[in-house]
């Protein structure tokens, strides 16, 4: 196949989806499938996946959204980035009603904080460029696909000589929180539908040591219906087959090896440290943060930023449905208290976000 809509060609899917249940007649026991990207997660809810699928073969949503696992504490750094009159904070769109503590980047932007939304961390340094009088604070926050880009502005700023512009770093790697769920015995994971976006740039072969360390399945899985469930199906095979090893669906656009030159850049520019996932608290080499030879682009360097201690909304559980544990429907906020127009967690905020596309496409 080559275009789009055969991969969402309805019968071709009813035909995967037969195949799914002749499968699972032969499992011995119920399974649980994780999908790890946002992406994934909406196509999930977007084309009823869910409802394809026998009742022994469960599909449970992970935290594959980079915006939803950002904890509270940094949305409290950024806004503390907004008390200086002379900063300009440059963001993603989806990170403007992330809730913090006590407001959240629009809200503050319609206090009068100077926040803009850009579509590339190249459009910050272009501010930087043109207001040199001005700080600028670009919010990195994203996985392994959006840290390279991030690396690129940093070099174009060094090479402009801009002293003006620094990151302020949230960026997260996806393999330390898979091992993590792997382990949960509530969760009782058999396999696993890994990150696309992520695995362009990492490559296939990174989930390797998962993979044999606790012999649980891995499949690389395309975003479009028929990707999904030949990725289910792939899972299954080997489930049936007793193996536990790597593979590649989505071959179109992932490789073994990844994008080394991406992977070059985020080195030379970003170094692992830990790093505090909502949902699933500190998780060591879980983070990408700054290496010291470019601190002076690093805003946690160069501003000190008087921050409150970070207060969780006790009533919203995010961090349970973002570790699996809960889908959408079982909080209690869900769809009346929280809602996209009015969102109480992170998971209601983004396009990628779990609660949002339960919202959009599962009730």
């Amino acid at each position: 196949m080559k275009f789009q809509d055969e991969f969402r060609d309805r019968e071709l899917v009813q035909n995967m989806a037969g195949n799914i249940r002749r499968m699972a007649e032969r499992l011995p026991a119920p399974v649980n499938f994780m999908e790890v990207c946002g992406t994934h997660t909406m196509s999930i809810y977007q084309y009823g996946i869910r409802t394809l699928l026998p009742e022994n073969v469960r599909l449970v949503s992970g935290p594959g959204c980079p915006v939803c696992v950002t904890p509270i504490g940094y949305v409290d750094r950024a806004l503390a980035c907004t008390a200086d009159p002379r900063n300009i904070v440059a963001t993603f769109g989806d990170m403007l009603r992330v809730p913090g503590s006590h407001s959240s980047l629009m809200e503050q932007r319609a206090t009068g904080a100077d926040i803009r939304i850009v579509y590339s961390p190249l459009d910050a340094v272009s501010l930087a460029k043109n207001n040199p009088e001005r700080r600028v604070v670009f919010l990195g926050v994203g996985f392994e696909t959006t840290a390279p880009t991030i690396a690129v502005s940093i070099l174009e700023a060094s090479r402009r000589k801009l002293t003006n512009y620094c990151v302020l770093a949230s960026h997260k790697t996806m393999p330390v929180p898979m091992e993590i769920l792997t382990c949960d015995p509530d969760l009782n994971l058999k396999g696993y539908l890994c990150p696309a976006h992520v695995s362009t740039v990492i490559g296939g072969a990174a989930y390797r040591p998962l993979a044999e360390k606790y012999h649980i399945p891995c499949v690389v899985t395309g975003f479009e219906p028929a990707d999904v469930m030949q990725g289910i199906e792939m899972l299954l095979a080997q489930t049936l087959r007793g193996e536990a090893r790597v593979e590649i669906q989505y071959s179109r656009a992932v490789s073994w090896e990844g994008n080394p030159k991406a992977q070059a850049i985020l080195h030379q520019f970003f170094e692992p440290c830990d790093s505090v996932w909502r949902g699933l608290g500190v998780l060591p080499g879980s983070g990408l943060a700054i290496r010291a030879e470019y601190a002076e682009f690093d805003a946690e360097q160069v501003m000190t930023l008087d921050v409150p201690d970070a207060v969780e909304n006790p009533a919203c559980l995010c961090g349970e449905v973002l570790k699996g544990k809960l889908t959408p429907f079982e909080c209690p906020l869900f769809g009346e208290f929280c809602t996209p127009e009015a969102p109480v967690g992170a998971c209601m905020v983004s396009s990628e976000g779990t609660c949002a596309a339960a919202y959009k496409y599962g009730r």
